[in-house]
């Protein structure tokens, strides 16, 4: 099991609790990993090997930061998805490099997919949303005198912190479950 991996899950457990307290995920845990991811690879390469896998490990981790950052970066400034989730995606690339990063993600995401419509559907607003949704999805296309303008509380707002660390509870596992097999 990677301690990587391990540090990630601990750090998604910490952000799913703050997101779910506060609607925060703090800046200090989010860098801080981001921060860990880099250094840690840079220093884990050098001493078990040369400084020249430690530049490259800590180079691979930049690419992880960079690359998990991409979509939520686009979500975030379409204003789908808070600046702490973005944070938290880059510290998971940091920390996991880019294929286990964007693994993670996609589980999240694939969590957060299914659990938005089912709480959206428990708080008896599923249809109200998929309205929504739709105006939005429509609007650009209709000319400017019948688009229809959303109300504030057509949206919603949903929490992703615990995603994510369901997202990397679920990578976690399953890496485990394929080293069991063999």
């Amino acid at each position: 099991m990677s301690t990587f991996l391990v540090v990630t899950l601990a750090v998604c457990a910490i952000a799913a609790i703050t997101d779910v307290r506060t609607g925060l995920i703090p800046n200090w845990l989010s860098l801080g990993a981001l921060g860990l991811g880099v250094v840690g690879h840079l220093g884990v390469g050098s001493l078990l090997v040369d400084w020249r896998a430690g530049l490259h490990e800590g180079a691979i981790s930049v690419a992880g930061l960079l690359l998990c950052s991409v979509a939520p970066g686009l979500l975030y400034f379409r204003g789908a998805l808070g600046g702490g989730d973005l944070k938290l995606f880059a510290a998971i690339g940091a920390l996991c490099q880019p294929l286990l990063g964007i693994e993670i993600q996609m589980y999240s995401l694939l969590v957060a997919a299914v659990i938005a419509p089912a709480r959206l559907a428990y708080e008896g607003q599923l249809l109200r949303v998929l309205g929504g949704t739709l105006s939005v999805v429509i609007n650009p296309f209709l000319p400017e005198s019948r688009r229809r303008s959303l109300p504030s509380e057509a949206l919603t707002s949903f929490r992703l912190g615990p995603a994510i660390f369901a997202g990397a509870a679920v990578s976690l596992a399953l890496r485990e479950l394929a080293a069991f097999s063999h």
